[in-house]
C-alpha cells in the first residue's frame, strides 16, 4: 500500500512512518519543518525514518511542502502515478491548546484550510481512504467519564479543539457528498520518545533532570489519559487498514483507558529520574480541561486496538530515551 502521510517529521508522524515502512508499505511523507518547535529535532526524526526505510528496503519519499501554501506540489503527488496514494493519513497540524489561544488564525489556516485542501484533492483524484488526526480536546470540559465517541462535542474551549472538531465535520461532509472513507482518531495525550519538547512530560523531565522548577498549573488534581506512542501507532496503522472498507464516516478514541493525576505523574518522573521536582505552583490556564479519560471499546471492537504500555512502563521508557538523547 502507498500512504500519503502529512506531518511525517513530527512526533507521531515519524513513528507512524517507521511502522508502515517496516511492514513494507510505501510512504509519501510531507512536512514543512516549521518552527513550532526546533526543526533540528524533526530532521533527526526524518533521519530515523530514512534509516528504517533502508533497513526494510521500503520506499520513503521525503517531500518538503506546506499543506496550505504548496497546493501545486500536493496536486502533483496525487496526479503522478509514481506517488498517487492508495490512502491518506493526515497528521499535520498546529498542535496544543495554550498556543492556539495566542495564535488562533494560524491554527484555523493549517488545521482547517489545510484539511480541506487534502479532502478536495482526495475527492478529485478518487483517493477515498482518509485517516484524520483529531484530539480528545474536542470533548471540552466534560465531567462525565469515560468519554465516548457518541458524547456531545459541541462546546470546545480552545481554538485548537475547535479546529479539530471542524476537521471531523469536514470529513463527515466529504464522506457524505463524495464517498470518502473518513476515519477520525481522537488522540488522548500522546507521550514517548520524540515527544514535542513543550509537552508536559518532556518539559517536566528536562527541568527535573537539570534541577529547575517545573510549572504546575492548579493544585495537581487535574488528570489525563496518557497514551504511549507505540500504542497510538498501532491504532493509526489499524485505522489506515480499516479505512479501505469503512462505510462512510467513523470516529475512534485512541487512549490508554486509564487516568493519571498530575501530582502522580510528577512522582513517576521523580522515581524514573531519581531526582526531586521543584514545584512552581501557578494558576490554572484558560483552555485546560480538568480530566480526560477514553472509552476505547469501539476501537477495541472495530480496530483490534488494545493499549499495551501503562503509564509506569511508558515513563521509564521515555526517560531512558531522554537520557540516551542527552548523552549522544
Amino acid at each position: 500500500m502507498r500512504i500519503l502521510l502529512t506531518g511525517a517529521a513530527g512526533f507521531i508522524g515519524s513513528s507512524v512512518a517507521e511502522a508502515l515502512l517496516q511492514r513494507g508499505d510505501e510512504v509519501i511523507g510531507i512536512d514543512n519543518l516549521n518552527e513550532f518547535y526546533d526543526p533540528a529535532q524533526k530532521r533527526r526524526n526524518l533521519d530515523d525514518v530514512h534509516a528504517r526505510a533502508a533497513d526494510a528496503r521500503a520506499r520513503f519519499v521525503d517531500v518538503r511542502a506546506d499543506i496550505v501554501s504548496n497546493e501545486p506540489v500536493l496536486r502533483e503527488l496525487y496526479r503522478n502515478p509514481d506517488t498517487r496514494p492508495d490512502a491518506v493519513c493526515h497528521l499535520a497540524a498546529w498542535a496544543g491548546v495554550r498556543p492556539s489561544i495566542q495564535k488562533p488564525l494560524i491554527y484555523q489556516s493549517v488545521n482547517v484550510e489545510g484539511t480541506v485542501r487534502l479532502l478536495e484533492l482526495s475527492r478529485e483524484f478518487g483517493v477515498l481512504p482518509f485517516v484524520f488526526a483529531s484530539s480528545s480536546s474536542v470533548y471540552g470540559a466534560r465531567t462525565k467519564v469515560p468519554f465516548h465517541e457518541t458524547d456531545p462535542v459541541d462546546d470546545p474551549i480552545s481554538p485548537y479543539a475547535a479546529t479539530k472538531k471542524a476537521g471531523e465535520l469536514l470529513g463527515y461532509t466529504w464522506s457524505h457528498l463524495h464517498g470518502l472513507h473518513f476515519i477520525a482518531l481522537r488522540f488522548f495525550t500522546v507521550y514517548g520518545p520524540r515527544q514535542r519538547p513543550e509537552m508536559a512530560i518532556h518539559n517536566f523531565a528536562r527541568r527535573i533532570s537539570r534541577g529547575e522548577p517545573i510549572p504546575v498549573f492548579g493544585d495537581g488534581t487535574t488528570s489525563r489519559d496518557y497514551t504511549y506512542i507505540d500504542d497510538i501507532v498501532r491504532g493509526v496503522v489499524a485505522a489506515i487498514d480499516r479505512s479501505a472498507t469503512v462505510d462512510g464516516h467513523r470516529i475512534y478514541n485512541l487512549g490508554g483507558s486509564e487516568t493519571t493525576a498530575l501530582a502522580e505523574l510528577i512522582e513517576l518522573l521523580e522515581r524514573a529520574l531519581k531526582r526531586r521536582a521543584i514545584i512552581d505552583r501557578r494558576d490554572e490556564q484558560p483552555g485546560d480541561v480538568p480530566r480526560t479519560y477514553a472509552d476505547i471499546s469501539r476501537a477495541t471492537t472495530e480496530l483490534g486496538y488494545r493499549p499495551e504500555v501503562n503509564i509506569e512502563a511508558g515513563i521509564t521508557r521515555f526517560v531512558d530515551w531522554l537520557e540516551r538523547l542527552g548523552s549522544s
